[in-house]
Formats: C-alpha cells, structure tokens, sequence
C-alpha cells in the first residue's frame, strides 16, 4: 500500500514539476537567449533533482526515484517551454 502511495506521490510531483517549469519558461524566460541551448534542460533537471535529494532523504513514503523523476520532469519541461517559444516566434 504504501508503495502504491509513493508512486502517487511521485506522479503528482512530477506532473506538477512539468507544467510549472514548461509555464516558467514560456512566461519569464521568453527572451532568455541561455533557455534555448540544448544544454539548458539538463542544467535544469540536474539542479532540481539534486535540490530534491535532501527533502526525499527526510521522507519515508518517497525515495531518489522520485527526485530523479521530477529532475526529468524539469527538464522536459524546459525543453518544451523553449520549443513552444521558438515556434511561436514570427521569423522575420
């Protein structure tokens, strides 16, 4: 049971990770030129796992999985916010 839980969890976190971080993007950092790399998303989404590490060590229904999963979720959801904003773009 508690396993189905921390996999919920982990779920929520990551979908929620996701449509925040691609909302960031696409609001704030519009016209950040360093956003648009191809590195920019792996910065992400290796900052924000490694943030997690520290609160999923304290938790006992979640694990490195789940910060793992949401620092994936981060970084798609940068890479998509940052498509989103160069196709919507007019070229000129």
């Amino acid at each position: 049971m508690l396993f189905i839980l921390g996999l919920v969890i982990s779920f929520a976190a990551s979908m929620l990770a996701y449509a925040q971080s691609r909302s960031f993007v696409i609001r704030r950092l519009r016209y950040v030129d360093a956003v648009h790399t191809m590195l920019a998303p792996f910065v992400a989404g290796i900052a924000a796992a490694v943030a997690l590490l520290p609160i999923v060590a304290l938790l006992p229904i979640v694990g490195v999985g789940t910060a793992v999963s949401v620092g994936l979720a981060v970084g798609a959801g940068v890479a998509a916010g940052s498509r989103d904003v160069r196709h919507s773009l007019p070229r000129y």
